[in-house]
């Protein structure tokens, strides 16, 4: 799904920038409210899990293959303004550091690949999550759902980006058939991964989980012979001694992933790749501005050794997008303490 430079003429490409600019900053916004001293850490693992599983490749038919997109998984996992600031700092590493995906079609790519699928997959699981039994298995069954949706959600949004901005001559009927096809196949997978990866930290730290929130009970204490609940500051402190755990653990998957899983990856093209050589729509595609880069192509310039040149790429591309994404997020976080913190009174008022 990543738009490369030359698709999509520059007044559009202009444009998407322009709304991705905006979601983003009322999302900066929105996150303030979404994390704490938890989740902080927690969002730039996601940003780096999420790096490392689009580089698994997996087949969904006859030439084609797909990878996960991650909006669902963010939104879910850490709330929806935090994912599309997750799933916009993968977007910005990959095309900066790897290549994949234009710069000058950044703004198509937040707005396609962060915005819209975000958007989609929280208010479908939003909406499910009120309907299902408030248990956390029906987190698990609305994150499959939303993230099965939020797809070809994104290939339709491409469609009609295409059909506005689109450089070469190809019907936009034909765009939209293939692309959704082939979509909604990839979304299969994005639901199995999303539904592993929520249902994996919902057994082991619920309270991670932002779309779980108001699905737990609260500790109580027996105070007097009468049940009351436990403070909140009192409350999590049994959970703090698996929080590490928790992200050092995800941070050592995320590495084994990128590092060598990612070597048996398909090689086939992705959907869009796919969809944009068969159609015709790729004849415009123009030079990237870092294609020369020392990982360009998720490979690190001079090993000749396919598997370490690509592990390596795979290992520096989690161990930046951690650190980036955990510096925006805390900064964020910082920001939200700083913005709440009491102002002292004058003496007199």
């Amino acid at each position: 799904m990543h738009v490369p430079d030359g698709f999509i003429n520059a007044p559009v490409s202009a444009a998407a920038g322009v709304v991705a600019a905006g979601a983003i900053a009322v999302s900066l916004r929105g996150a303030r409210r979404e994390l704490d001293e938890r989740t902080a850490p927690l969002a730039g693992l996601v940003a780096a899990f999420i790096f490392a599983v689009q580089m698994l490749n997996f087949p969904v038919a006859a030439g084609t293959s797909g990878h996960l997109l991650g909006g669902a998984l963010a939104a879910i996992l850490v709330g929806p303004c935090t994912g599309v600031l997750c799933v916009s700092v993968v977007l910005l590493m990959q095309g900066i550091l790897f290549a994949d995906g234009g710069l000058t079609a950044l703004g198509v790519n937040i707005t396609d690949m962060a915005i819209v699928t975000t958007v989609v997959s929280y208010v479908v699981f939003r909406g499910l999550v009120k309907v299902l039994p408030r248990k956390r298995r029906s987190v698990t069954v609305a994150s499959f759902v939303a993230a099965l949706l939020s797809v070809p959600a994104a290939a339709v949004a491409f469609t009609l980006i295409y059909a506005v901005g689109g450089t070469t001559d190809v019907a936009i009927s034909k765009v939209a058939t293939a692309m959704i096809g082939v979509h909604v196949l990839i979304g299969i997978g994005e639901a199995v991964i999303t539904a592993l990866t929520v249902g994996a930290v919902i057994v082991v730290r619920p309270d991670l989980v932002y779309g779980a929130r108001g699905l737990q009970k609260r500790l109580k204490l027996r105070v007097g012979g009468e049940l009351v609940d436990v403070p909140t500051a009192v409350a999590p402190v049994a959970a703090r001694a698996s929080h590490r755990k928790v992200w050092i653990t995800g941070l050592v998957t995320s590495l084994v992933l990128a590092g060598f899983v990612s070597f048996y990856a398909s090689a086939s093209p992705d959907g869009l790749e796919k969809v944009a050589k068969d159609k015709g729509i790729d004849t415009r595609t123009g030079k990237h501005a870092t294609g020369d880069s020392p990982l360009a192509g998720y490979g690190v310039k001079d090993i000749s050794d396919a598997r370490v040149s690509g592990g390596l790429a795979g290992v520096i591309g989690v161990g930046v997008t951690v650190v980036a994404g955990t510096g925006v997020f805390w900064a964020v976080r910082r920001r939200r303490t700083s913005d709440t913190t009491p102002t002292s009174v004058p003496e007199g008022v």
